[in-house]
C-alpha cells in the first residue's frame, strides 16, 4: 500500500503567542484533511497600528491523501 502526502504551506496568526499561531494554522487544515505532520519553517512578528503584538508563524503540513 502506497501513502502520498500532500504539502501546504499556510501561515497561521494570534495575538497571544507563537505556538496559538500555530495550531490556528494546524486547526484550519485538519477541517479539510487529516494532518499527519508539520514543519515551522518561520516565525516572525509585527507590532500593529495600536501597539498589539502580532505573532506569526509559517508552517509546511503534510495530510493523506
Amino acid at each position: 500500500m502506497s501513502k502520498t502526502f500532500e504539502v501546504v504551506e499556510l501561515v497561521g496568526i494570534s495575538t497571544e503567542s507563537l505556538s496559538d499561531a500555530v495550531k490556528q494554522a494546524l486547526e484550519s487544515a485538519g477541517k479539510e484533511k487529516p494532518v499527519g505532520w508539520f514543519e515551522v519553517t518561520e516565525q516572525r512578528g509585527r507590532v500593529t497600528q495600536d501597539d498589539k503584538v502580532e505573532f506569526q508563524v509559517t508552517i509546511k503540513v503534510g495530510r493523506k491523501l
